[in-house]
């Protein structure tokens, strides 16, 4: 059990969680005795983070960090994909094996968690965060979180594919011309050497409940995460647009959509050319390249989701905040905080951002290197054009996007629910929630 300021009980029903969930600790004690040559105890600081797609790179800096202070030892245990990161660190919270570092992903987590998380705004890394983009995480006069990055989202497409089909991506610009554009496909799959035009992992409820409904959602709250936060209801005043966009999708896709995970869609589907485009954002490059470099590299674009009155724009924002756990013993929250600035304004830290992570960052200080990957380059050239809608599912009651919304588009698609319905019940749901 971790040495903590104070232990807090979350409650029985976090400890059944925790039953299903074992194997998610971490080493024991904040320090112990180094046998590097470094003077004192070795602080251990345990990071729990989401993002399987950076895993890799994430604790390769890790150990350059660790290099650089002997006396500091970066734990770092990555739970994502297709597995519950909500669910593993309400476990590990509820169990007393708190992180002394883990994500926030908007408003809502930052309230679930706020009574551990210590103030980070005397670091270099909140003084350096691009304006808007710690709205989420301020809270009067502190600061408690930093952002990752910025992301952004839309349909990805094999520019060959579109190519040899004889469509210009660039005249797609309305659901009528996605289409279009599906239908072309369609007729050539086997001339282009596709399964289908689409690849939609209906089983990823983030994909479907998040990724495609904010899309639709955004304009209603006026593009802002908290104005969300704060709403007591929705109103799915674009639902038409976004049931036809999921038809879309689900009708040219391979099947069946609602066994399709996120692993089948970017790696086995996309990223070996089986299908011609796939919902996705700029998270995805690592993967694509590891599965075919030339192909990451000159063959992938993406298209913006079509959303009328907002035709060439890409959501982008804020998708995680680093939180530092207030209760950790004192030495261990100045460790944590020390390595995030680290990470974020060393030269060799930034470097890391750019090029290894391949984040589109979120701070200043990055106006001189280069935007590692393709797809990430043109959401920054999208951002910075200001062609953008805004990520406001983060602001969602608690669980509301996978747990009710995702979960009644998926029984939807398997015919157990009328569109209708889908709206009612979410809408009821996020209601019921804020009241």
């Amino acid at each position: 059990m971790k040495k903590n300021k104070s232990f807090r009980r979350w409650g029985t029903a976090l400890l059944a969680s925790s039953l299903a969930l074992t194997g998610c600790s971490f080493s024991s004690g904040s320090s112990e005795s180094s046998d590097d040559g470094s003077s004192g105890d070795q602080v251990t600081v345990d990071i729990f983070q989401q993002k399987v797609e950076f895993k890799d790179q994430f604790e390769e800096l890790a150990e350059i960090y660790e290099d650089e202070n002997p006396d500091v030892n970066i734990n770092i245990q990555t739970v994502g994909g297709g597995n519950d990161y909500e669910g593993a660190l309400k476990s590990n919270f509820s169990s007393g094996d708190e992180p002394d570092i883990f994500n926030a992903d908007g408003p809502t987590a930052v309230a679930e968690y706020e009574e551990y998380l210590a103030d980070v705004s005397d670091t270099e890394a909140a003084k350096a965060a691009l304006d808007g983009t710690l709205s989420a995480v301020e809270r009067e006069d502190k600061v408690v979180g930093l952002p990752f990055n910025q992301e952004g989202y839309g349909l990805l497409y094999n520019k060959q594919v579109f190519e040899d089909a004889g469509i210009n991506a660039d005249d797609i610009q309305t659901q009528e011309d996605l289409e279009e554009a599906a239908e072309i496909l369609e007729s050539q799959k086997e001339e282009l050497g596709i399964e289908a035009p689409f690849a939609l992992a209906a089983k990823e409820k983030w994909v479907i409940g998040s990724h495609l409904a904010n899309t639709f959602l955004a304009d209603e709250f006026n593009h802002d995460v908290m104005e969300a936060y704060e709403s007591e209801t929705v109103e799915f005043t674009m639902g038409d647009q976004m049931k036809s966009f999921l038809d879309l999708q689900n009708e040219y896709s391979v099947q069946p959509t609602l066994n399709l995970d996120y692993s089948q869609q970017v790696e086995e589907h996309f990223s070996l050319g089986n299908v011609a485009m796939i919902q996705q954002g700029n998270w995805v490059y690592n993967t694509i390249e590891e599965m075919d470099p030339e192909f990451a590299e000159n063959n992938v674009g993406i298209l913006p989701i079509p959303v009328e009155g907002y035709e060439g724009s890409l959501p982008v924002g804020v998708p995680n905040y680093w939180v530092v756990n207030d209760e950790s013993e004192d030495e261990v929250v100045e460790a944590s905080k020390d390595f995030l600035d680290w990470m974020y304004t060393s030269e060799i830290g930034k470097e890391f951002v750019t090029e290894e992570f391949k984040f589109v960052p979120a701070y200043e200080g990055y106006e001189d290197l280069e935007i590692a990957d393709p797809i990430s380059q043109e959401i920054y050239d999208y951002a910075t054009e200001g062609d953008t809608i805004g990520w406001v599912f983060l602001g969602a009651p608690n669980g509301w996007t996978e747990d009710i919304m995702a979960s009644a588009m998926q029984k939807y698609l398997a015919g157990d629910m009328t569109w209708e319905e889908v709206e009612e019940e979410s809408s009821d749901a996020w209601e019921s929630s804020r009241q």
